[in-house]
């Protein structure tokens, strides 16, 4: 027995060293270190309280943010992972999880996250221990957030070739914007339109009303801004709106795109009329004749009083109040098909952990932090978005600026699973002008389907 007293008593003493054994946890030693965020459009101000809520719980944590110009993300994203530099949290659009998804750690089932408390009744003193905890699960997404965020952020992981394959939760959000109709209620009433039309069909009656056409198909006053592909801000999601809103199956099982099949038995294709619609309003020829290749950008369209419709996002709000102090809007609902589905578009982004990154379980567990329903809403106010937790709905409905917004995130839809959401774009705008220039829509919309089956 002797003999065993000294290993006894050095295994004691690493247990002591360590902390293993120690009741809810191991006693550790907090080390300061600092998270690195990358965000796109927002200011770091947007995040402050998040960050000041989550210091006090982890004081040993800084944080270094730094927001970047949505033209410059991507190569400089790219650049600073290829160069081991890249952020421990960084934001990937809801369309482009797939191009980013070898350079993301997704959620793990339980993180280990040191906590530091007070404790001891007579002698005070600060007690560090880890505690495992549990994650968001990818039910705990389906069940808090609306619909779209699963499908676009709850993929297959597989940790090894031949380990099996799960569900993991790959990214999380602070808001969701949706696409809605921004009106120039002044043109509106100038025409006896008393209220913004509701669907696509008394959409095209209104854009009749309102356009003026001069000479050698000149528009001098334009109903409104759609129907090309450059200078038409986010064609491409007008177009696949539509076409989700027709009814077209974008994508296969396999997530292969379908867009431009034909449906049975009377050998429809509801994605080609689609795009036969929406390139009506560039097409001289046809009554809704209302925008061309030659008119100046959507947006800047709008601002100045050229068009009475022009489809937009939350993030348009204050730029057009930036830009046209004195202009008369509103905001409406997105168009409907009559008598259709209630089909509208998600454009959001998702806050992400790094895989290069040596704080995954903080940069995860921030992240669970800032996105969670009491946390968020710091951030909505300040950023003025609409919510993507079901929780919070409600609470923003009777808020002027995001009423329309919120009400349509229950609805919203996407659908690019690929890895390169820009040449999918590109097809898609290349697809408007073949069909602009006279190439036979079944020709231009097949050829699309063939870049977009590329671009996977």
């Amino acid at each position: 027995m002797t003999t065993k007293r000294p290993l006894i008593a050095l295994l004691l003493a690493v247990l002591v060293f360590t902390g293993q054994g120690c009741g809810g946890g191991s006693a550790v030693t907090e080390k300061p270190l600092t998270l690195t965020i990358w965000n796109v459009f927002d200011q770091d101000d947007a995040f402050k309280d998040i960050m000041l809520a989550y210091q006090k719980v982890h004081p040993n944590v800084s944080f270094d943010y730094r927001q970047l110009r949505v033209e410059e993300y991507r190569d400089e994203l790219l650049r600073a992972f290829a160069e081991g530099t890249g952020p421990d949290i960084f934001a990937v659009h809801n369309d482009g999880v797939g191009e980013y998804k070898s350079l993301i750690a997704p959620l793990p089932a339980t993180l280990a996250i040191p906590y530091t408390e007070i404790k001891g009744t007579i002698k005070k003193e600060k007690v560090t221990t880890v505690r495992t905890e549990a994650t968001i699960s990818p039910a705990n997404v389906r069940r808090d957030f609306v619909d779209v965020v699963a499908l676009d952020a709850v993929l297959p992981y597989q940790a090894t070739p031949n380990a099996q394959t799960e569900e993991r939760v790959w990214g999380l959000p602070m808001a969701l914007d949706t696409m809605v109709m921004y009106v120039n209620k002044d043109l509106l009433n100038a025409a006896g339109i008393a209220q913004p039309p509701q669907d696509w069909t008394t959409f095209q009656d209104a854009v009749a009303k309102l356009t003026r056409v001069g000479p050698e198909n000149a528009v001098v006053q334009s109903g409104a801004a759609i129907g090309t592909s450059r200078n038409v801000e986010r064609a491409f999601d007008i177009l696949t709106l539509l076409m989700m809103q027709n009814g077209t199956q974008m994508t296969d099982d396999r997530g292969r795109p379908t867009f431009a099949s034909y449906e049975a038995p009377d050998r429809t294709s509801p994605g080609q009329d689609a795009v036969r619609f929406y390139t009506d309003f560039a097409n001289p020829l046809k009554k809704v004749y209302a925008w061309n290749a030659d008119l100046p950008p959507s947006f800047d369209a709008f601002v100045t009083g050229r068009t009475a419709f022009f489809f937009g996002y939350a993030y348009h709000l204050p730029q057009i109040r930036a830009r046209a102090p004195r202009l008369n809007f509103a905001i409406a609902p997105m168009l409907q098909i009559q008598g259709g589905r209630v089909v509208n578009t998600a454009n959001y982004w998702l806050q992400t952990v790094s895989k290069s990154s040596k704080n995954q379980n903080y940069a995860w567990d921030f992240v669970q932090f800032a996105t969670r329903a009491d946390n968020v809403t710091s951030y909505l106010e300040y950023a003025k978005k609409p919510t993507a937790r079901r929780a919070l709905i409600q609470s923003q409905i009777a808020n002027e600026d995001l009423s329309v917004f919120v009400s349509q995130v229950l609805t919203a839809k996407s659908w690019y699973r690929g890895s390169n959401a820009t040449s999918a774009e590109q097809a898609f705008l290349d697809l408007i002008d073949d069909a602009l220039a006279g190439v036979e829509i079944e020709d231009a919309i097949r050829e699309a389907q063939n870049k977009v089956s590329q671009s996977l």
